[in-house]
């Protein structure tokens, strides 16, 4: 009767002990059990079906519930540290980034409290009673029938992820809140509906709904729907009218201007200054980013390609929806140009996979952290935001052509524990150094006897604190989160141009290519041209910053042309060549 009931208790203790490992406190777990007694009974079900799955086919009950323990509890636990890190709470796409579990290590905010280690200790000493007990399966049930038996169990969890035609009517059952979560706010309002395990399978299951359709009528031999988007360009007799300016882009990792936020004018104090009279040399404005407190590369994907994540389904990582081929990306525009181009991060190059997927992008060198040629200095955990700026110096002097550089910088991630203040203060101080190296650069660059052009802006607004963070202090909520996608941005120039060609209102972030494109004069290719006139009409097209805003089908038909079609419309990749067709790829991976 206790083996019994051992076996049949289990996935009741797993559940409270992984939701009381996110939950924190106990009065919390159970006035969420009785708010929300359906999805209890939902992740109850879950975990009892994974558990009875393994156990059919490892007939010992105490090595099924360690290996079901093991992956449950390591999950809820990185949910409690992801969050606690940056108010994001944890999905099945962050599981893509589990191999690199050491630099992850590194960001998060890691504190060992006494309740944690006593909800561990209490999930290993009911494994160990069953050990001890040894509760097992008869061995008159044949391992053929344990087998079956077993992989049906595991097979009804797979299910519910993948099909969510499966899943959407047990979701509906159980009560589980599906509404759409068309920002990161919206998104942790689900999951202090849902709590930890319904949420993460229900976010799951999200992934796998819909997703990108090929346009009507897409043909790469016939008359196809991208052609008819197609703006005619520009004709002219000569481009680059001042000559083949230096194309710099600066990315800072976590930079963005807290003014926004009048409660906290006081704390800030003149942190930006230097951001200002860097700004007053050139031109400033405002651009829409794609993400908040996490996930570079959506900003990095706009940045590089000129299209919009929306237009991907808002994926965490776009980079990965790409396929093996050579890309038309803005780099590649400027290397069919004459440019030599480059690509530079201080960070490991297996991160997110650069390494391999940049290859693609039309980069001639790609310098990470080991491959600096400068003196390397850091300021606080990360390579110092000046090192970084002297590699650009560096690449520029030895160049004989004019370079097109795209940098992401590392200095400003997080965590933000070093210092004399709290964390936000910590912050403020290390952004205070990225402005007063940018005006240096920028003083430097004005000397600098090659005409060159300067956009700096950051990815996101920084990752801080989940429940006690500056955010929750100031109130923020899905209802007034827009704030937080605004990035200030600065274009600057040596070489005289004229600014009046530079969007006056907001523009998201991945319009900027353009704007630079038009701003220096560089051939337009009907692409082009339509990306700059859909500026015009559509300047801001962002899930996040506006949740309700209708899919605009040309610039959707447009992305998906580049990304996973066949590149009807023009790019970089006419002149440069190896262009690639979807099917091609698909043969050559078959």
């Amino acid at each position: 009767m206790t083996n019994r009931f051992l076996l049949i208790l289990f996935p009741v203790f797993l559940v409270c002990m992984s939701e009381l490992t996110v939950n924190k406190y106990p009065s919390k777990l159970v006035l969420f059990i009785a708010e929300h007694p359906g999805i209890m009974l939902f992740d109850i079900l879950i975990i009892a079906s994974i558990f009875w799955g393994l156990m059919l086919i490892l007939r010992r009950g105490w090595l099924a519930m360690l290996i079901e323990s093991i992956g449950v509890m390591a999950l809820s636990i990185a949910e409690l540290f992801k969050y606690g890190t940056n108010g994001n709470h944890l999905m099945l796409p962050d599981m893509m980034l589990s191999g690199n579990i050491i630099s992850l290590k590194g960001f998060a905010y890691i504190k060992i409290t006494t309740r944690l280690v006593i909800t561990v200790l209490m999930v290993i000493g009911y494994i160990v009673a069953a050990f001890i007990l040894n509760p097992k399966i008869s061995k008159k049930l044949k391992l053929p029938v344990r087998f079956v038996s077993g992989l049906a169990c595991l097979s009804c969890c797979v299910l519910m992820v993948i099909f969510p035609s499966f899943s959407q009517p047990l979701y509906d059952v159980f009560g589980i809140d599906t509404k759409p979560a068309n920002n990161t706010f919206i998104l942790n309002e689900k999951y202090d509906n849902n709590g930890f395990i319904a949420f993460f399978m229900q976010t799951g299951s999200e992934g796998f709904v819909g997703g990108l359709s090929e346009p009507d009528n897409y043909e790469v031999d016939g008359d196809s729907v991208i052609e008819s988007y197609l703006s005619e360009p520009e004709e002219k007799d000569e481009y680059f009218k001042n000559g083949k300016p230096n194309v710099i882009v600066i990315m800072s990792e976590s930079f963005a201007d807290f003014r926004a936020f009048d409660e906290l004018k006081d704390v800030i104090g003149s942190t930006y200054r230097n951001f200002d009279r860097a700004a007053d040399m050139g031109y400033s404005g405002t651009a829409i980013a794609p993400t908040y407190a996490s996930y570079t590369v959506r900003t990095e994907f706009e940045l590089m390609f000129g299209l919009p994540v929306k237009s991907l389904d808002d994926p965490s990582m776009p980079n990965r929806v790409l396929l093996d081929r050579p890309q038309p990306t803005v780099p590649a525009y400027y290397k069919s140009w004459g440019y030599n181009t480059a690509y530079i991060h201080p960070y490991l190059a297996s991160f997110y996979g650069r390494n391999k997927i940049y290859a693609n992008f039309g980069y001639d060198t790609m310098i990470f952290d080991t491959d600096f040629t400068v003196p390397v200095e850091y300021f606080g955990t990360y390579f110092d935001d000046n090192t970084v700026l002297s590699q650009i110096e560096q690449l520029l002097d030895e160049s004989e052509e004019p370079m097109f550089i795209h940098t992401t910088t590392m200095q400003n991630h997080q965590p933000y524990t070093q210092g004399e203040g709290d964390e936000f203060d910590n912050y403020l101080t290390w952004v205070r150094h990225t402005v007063d190296g940018l005006k240096a650069f920028l003083t430097r660059m004005e000397n600098f006897d090659e005409p060159t052009v300067v956009l700096f802006i950051g990815d996101h607004f920084p990752s801080l604190r989940g429940d006690d963070g500056i955010y929750a202090q100031l109130g923020i909520t899905s209802e007034n989160c827009d704030t937080l996608y605004e990035q200030k941005y600065i274009l600057w120039n040596n070489c005289g141009l004229d600014n009046s060609v530079l969007p006056e209102e907001n523009v998201s972030v991945f319009y900027l290519p353009y704007a630079i494109m038009e701003w220096i004069d560089a051939p337009r290719d009907a692409f082009t041209q339509t990306m700059i006139d859909e500026m015009l009409v559509t300047p801001v097209y962002s899930t996040n910053y506006n949740p309700n805003q209708a899919q605009n089908e040309k610039l959707d038909a447009l992305t998906y042309d580049h990304i996973l079609g066949d590149i009807v419309a023009p790019s970089a990749l006419d002149t440069l060549g190896g262009k690639k067709t979807a099917a091609e790829v698909e043969a050559e991976n078959q």
